[in-house]
């Protein structure tokens, strides 16, 4: 497969490549899948009756990587994708996502990630998504669904920085005996972006869940942030959510726990604000002029 300019750009934001990598790969082009290959640890191969990938993780597969980029250039193209991960007993696997969208017009991708995961499996899960180009109204609506067997780990990173007029994440998750899910989530939106996230989270038999979100909203853009972890037993589950609005923006957050058994033990906190003026003064004597120095925080905020 070669790479033209623009899906190089977009690989490089949204996976970090600049080429083609190593190992098993999956590249989604336009709605059509442009590039599969497998390994010997982690095999690939097209849905025979939907449009996506199953992806079946091997027990012998320790740190390998799997990237599955998707990249939409065509103007009016909305993608739809579904994508399954089969993750044996004991693998450990890093899988790196995401999408963005290079348009002049109107354009999209939704994709629905399922996650089938063996028992002491671990899984770093990178999804990045990201609009470039001057037309407007591009489109992303992923949908995550988890499932945990014992003893396993999944820590889940997902960023949404610039570009993506309209979004909405949907994750849910059922965790199993003595299970781990981290979620580290980072938004930031501008002009009249719309960013929706919604968590919900089972909890059963000692198995642990933290989600925390980071999210910085500019201009008229709009944010919604909701969760709801759900406690069955002895289960500890944390949702921190941490917002800085700026011009006009609006951020609504609606963190819910929901104890179903007297060992759970649940806790939720949002935090929303301006960024400290003292801060910015602070940057400004160091040299920065106040839009570097707003820029400077944000970035480290971000981090």
């Amino acid at each position: 497969m070669k790479l033209d300019n623009i899906t190089k750009q977009i690989l490089s934001q949204v996976s970090g490549l600049h080429d083609i990598p190593n190992g098993a790969v999956s590249i989604r082009k336009n709605g059509k899948s442009a590039l599969i290959r497998s390994t010997a640890n982690i095999e690939i191969e097209k849905k025979p009756d939907l449009s996506g990938i199953n992806i079946y993780i091997r027990s012998t597969c320790q740190g390998e990587a799997c990237h599955i980029p998707v990249v939409i250039s065509e103007n009016g193209l909305f993608d739809m994708a579904y994508n399954d991960f089969y993750i044996e007993d004991g693998a450990d696997v890093v899988i790196v996502a995401g999408c963005g969208v290079h348009s002049g017009d109107e354009a999209g991708h939704d994709g629905v990630h399922t996650f089938h995961v063996g028992k002491n499996a671990k899984v770093k899960y990178i999804e990045n998504h990201i609009g470039l180009g001057k037309g407007s109204n591009k489109v992303m609506n992923p949908i995550t669904k988890i499932e945990l067997d014992a003893g396993s780990v999944m820590e889940m990173s997902t960023t949404q920085i610039g570009g993506v007029d309209y979004s909405c994440r949907t994750t849910t998750a059922k965790l199993k005996g003595d299970a781990t899910l981290n979620v580290n989530e980072k938004i930031l939106t501008d002009r009249f972006n719309v960013a929706k996230t919604d968590f919900k989270v089972t909890l059963m038999d000692d198995s642990k869940c933290q989600i925390i979100s980071r999210s910085v909203a500019r201009g008229e853009s709009e944010q919604v942030f909701k969760s709801n972890v759900i406690g069955k037993g002895s289960v500890f589950g944390h949702v921190e959510c941490d917002a800085i609005l700026l011009d006009n923006a609006r951020v609504i957050s609606a963190p819910k726990v929901s104890a179903l058994n007297n060992q759970a033990s649940l806790t939720h906190e949002a935090a929303i604000g301006k960024i400290a003026q003292e801060q910015i003064i602070k940057l400004m004597t160091m040299g920065l002029d106040e839009k570097q120095a707003e820029e400077r925080i944000i970035l480290g905020f971000l981090k």
